[in-house]
């Protein structure tokens, strides 16, 4: 039996985009910014809504992730449902994310793909469906802010049938 796979659309990641998901992090005139240090440094304050849950904590981490090729199938989705993740690039290189409403099991029709600027971070909201980290071009290094706690914070789920990212353009 041959399964056909449903092509998603890349989307260029944008604050208004992907709020539904969580925050962009990102330093831009977009975000509420001032200069401190006597006029050396600019501020890009609280760029995202850091949620360690009940009894967490906040953790920091570098993930290095080996890059993925296109087209990419997608088979699966996680999520944290105890408290948001932050991904900021310390690569400088694109990558992908893909996110699904918290409010029910994802399916292929609920997957978004947005392409992320080397400048772009995100923080997946508590309980968004995300895949795991889509590095592209060159193995990319990641500032992780997440959680450390109690309990499990990390839900898998197999889609319904896969996916593909193709190749932009």
């Amino acid at each position: 039996m041959t399964t056909t796979l449903t092509s998603l659309t890349i989307e260029p990641l944008t604050r208004e985009a992907f709020a539904p998901f969580g925050d962009v992090i990102q330093a831009d005139d977009a975000a509420r910014h001032f200069t401190i240090n006597e006029g050396n440094t600019e501020r890009y304050h609280d760029l995202a809504r850091i949620d360690p849950g009940e009894d967490g904590r906040a953790i920091v981490s570098i993930f290095r992730g080996l890059p993925r090729t296109l087209p990419f199938t997608v088979t699966m989705m996680e999520r944290h449902p105890k408290a948001s993740q932050a991904f900021v690039p310390l690569s400088g290189r694109p990558y992908l994310v893909v996110v699904a409403d918290p409010a029910s099991t994802p399916t292929v029709a609920d997957l978004r793909v947005f392409m992320c600027r080397g400048d772009q971070g995100v923080n997946y909201a508590r309980g968004v469906w995300h895949h795991p980290l889509l590095a592209l071009e060159a193995v990319s290094d990641f500032l992780i802010v997440d959680r450390s706690g109690p309990g499990e914070n990390c839900d898998i789920v197999q889609l319904e049938a896969p996916s593909v990212i193709p190749e932009p353009g």
